[in-house]
């Protein structure tokens, strides 16, 4: 049998919008989404444009950390 290697891994996908600004004038918080990847095909930071509560509109969303 073959062993079981953790090639998909749990990432968490922040807004890049919201990091830059300080604080959003109408809500203040973060937009953060938490997904998997494969390892083996993707291995730099995983980068996708998801819908941002706070900013109202679709921005563009990368990983921040691994997630276990």
């Amino acid at each position: 049998m073959a062993k079981s290697k953790d090639v998909r891994v749990r990432v968490i996908l922040e807004c890049t919008g919201c990091a830059r600004k300080d604080t959003n004038k109408k809500a203040s918080g973060i937009s953060r989404y938490i997904t998997q990847k494969n390892q083996h095909n993707t291995p730099s930071r995983l980068e996708l444009r998801k819908f941002c509560p706070y900013c109202y509109k679709h921005t563009i969303h990368g990983e921040i950390k691994n997630k276990k």
